[in-house]
C-alpha cells in the first residue's frame, strides 16, 4: 500500500510541505527534495554575493576611491544611476529565482 502512495505523489512539490506527518519514503522523492535543496541553497548564495559586491561597489563609489562607472556616465547622478540600475537588476534577479517556489 505504501508504494501505490508514494506512486501518486506529485514530484517538484514543495519539500517542507507536510515533512512531519509524512517522512520521506522513496528514493524519487528524496532525489527531488535534494534537488530543490541545492537550487534554492545556490540561488540565495550568488544573490547575497552578488549583493555584498555591488554593496562595496557603492561605498567605493560613494568615498570617491573608484569611478567605476566613469566609461558608461560623466556625472556623479549618472554613476549614481548606473549603479541603482545595477541594484535594480540585481533585486529582479533574486525575485526572477524565487518564483515557483
Amino acid at each position: 500500500m505504501a508504494d501505490d502512495k508514494d506512486d501518486q505523489r506529485p514530484l517538484h512539490s514543495d519539500p517542507d510541505e507536510g515533512a512531519i506527518d509524512e517522512p520521506t519514503t522513496s528514493g524519487a522523492q528524496e532525489a527531488d527534495e535534494t534537488a530543490w535543496m541545492m537550487k534554492e541553497g545556490i540561488t540565495v548564495g550568488l544573490i547575497a554575493i552578488g549583493a555584498m559586491v555591488l554593496l562595496g561597489l557603492g561605498l567605493l563609489q560613494g568615498s570617491g576611491l573608484v569611478d567605476f562607472f566613469a566609461p558608461i556616465a560623466d556625472s556623479g547622478v549618472g554613476q549614481w544611476l548606473a549603479l541603482g540600475v545595477l541594484a535594480l537588476a540585481a533585486v529582479a534577479l533574486f525575485a526572477w529565482s524565487r518564483v515557483g517556489v
